[in-house]
């Protein structure tokens, strides 16, 4: 771990910015990050997020060992003004072993730590606020919406039950904690060979915190299909208008 000089640690924070996903389901030659969003990277709308939210003090973009120079290059060209350091780390075969990986990057693991998902371009700002806020009373807070749908528990094709949708929240990106906490249960799961689906799913299983919801926005979308870069391309172009 490196300490960060003459940081106010206990207000700022750090973010672990994944960008190390194949994008098999995106059906894309190359890591769906990289793809253009009406002339820009995806990756590119979210570190420009977090480089202009002033509590941001380190941004660790973990990435594939192939792709460095690549994203090396994209920072380069599309980011013209760096207001705090960012990080290039290799990821790991799963999301969990990136985060794990971007952890080590850390300037301090009593810092706050948010992570996000460099597929998900549209998180702005006052929900980064807002979140950050929140880490700082309850040392665990994620962001998410409720969901709209009817849910439904089905089991080989026949449905067993109606689930009620009144407690279901859709869960998004970042999540935020302190970074000892998220490092002790990413080593507990995998001493365990655990994969949790998120960060914290880690906290609820091999912590004592209650992770505490903050609402998000329905456009914080998840970049993953073909039909997913439409609505994204959709909500640029509203942002623009």
């Amino acid at each position: 771990m490196r300490r960060a000089d003459n940081r106010n640690t206990a207000l700022d924070y750090e973010v672990i910015l994944l960008a190390a996903g194949q994008g098999k389901r995106m059906g894309a030659s190359r890591n769906k990050i990289l793809l253009h969003l009406i002339g820009k990277p995806v990756i590119s709308y979210s570190l420009k997020t977090f480089l202009n939210d002033p509590a941001c003090q380190h941004i660790i973009l973990v990435t594939q060992a192939d792709e460095q120079d690549l994203l090396a290059a994209m920072i380069k060209k599309e980011i013209k003004k760096k207001r705090c350091p960012i990080t290039l780390v290799s990821g790991g075969s799963e999301r969990q072993y990136s985060v794990f990986n971007g952890l080590s990057a850390l300037f301090d693991l009593e810092n706050i730590v948010m992570v996000h998902d460099g597929a998900r371009p549209f998180v702005n700002l006052a929900q980064l606020k807002a979140l950050h806020r929140k880490v700082q009373e309850t040392r665990a807070a994620i962001l998410g919406v409720p969901v709209k749908d009817t849910i439904k528990r089905v089991v080989e094709g026949i449905v067993q039950e109606t689930v009620p949708r009144e407690t279901l929240w859709q869960i998004q990106t970042p999540q935020a904690f302190y970074g000892a906490d998220l490092l002790a249960v990413h080593e507990c799961a995998q001493r365990q060979g655990y994969l949790g689906t998120d960060d914290a799913s880690l906290i609820e299983k091999y912590s004592n915190l209650s992770v505490s919801m903050v609402l998000g926005s329905y456009e914080n979308i998840k970049l993953t299909t073909p039909e997913d870069m439409l609505i994204g391309e959709a909500i640029v172009k509203r942002k623009r208008s």
